[in-house]
């Protein structure tokens, strides 16, 4: 079975941080690009930073989170981080982690689509961690 597992959230000040988690199992790790999604109340869904596994080494990022968000990869524990500084009330979101079926060449595209707002088709999701920054 398939899982993607999000944890880490809670309620923070403006200033403060917090790291995400998302640890998968069930399929092939490294086959898969995973992505940092959120989505605030009335907002649509947008991805925030995206690593494209085996075929891409480089980290992608919204431009809302660029300079304050590190995604980071454990890949012998299929582990996925999102360390969040300098939050800000604007951050506040369920975040959820997903991911994305790489073809051979295409880590490097699909993380740069989600992350420049485009729309790509995610193979499985999380169920998503509330993170809440207060003012």
């Amino acid at each position: 079975e398939v899982q993607l597992v999000e944890s880490g959230g809670g309620l923070v000040q403006a200033g403060g941080s917090l790291r995400l988690s998302c640890a998968a199992s069930g399929f092939t790790f490294d086959d898969y690009a995973i992505g940092w999604f959120r989505q605030a109340p009335g907002k649509e869904r947008e991805a925030v930073s995206c690593i494209g596994g085996t075929d891409d080494d480089n980290t992608h990022y919204a431009d809302s989170v660029k300079g304050r968000f590190t995604i980071s990869s454990d890949n012998a524990g299929n582990t996925v981080y999102l360390q969040m500084n300098s939050l800000k009330p604007e951050d506040t979101a369920v975040y959820y982690c997903a991911a994305v079926r790489v073809v051979a060449g295409t880590g490097r595209y699909i993380c740069n689509h989600l992350t420049s707002g485009y729309y790509y088709s995610v193979d499985y999701w999380g169920k998503g961690t509330l993170v809440t920054v207060s003012s």
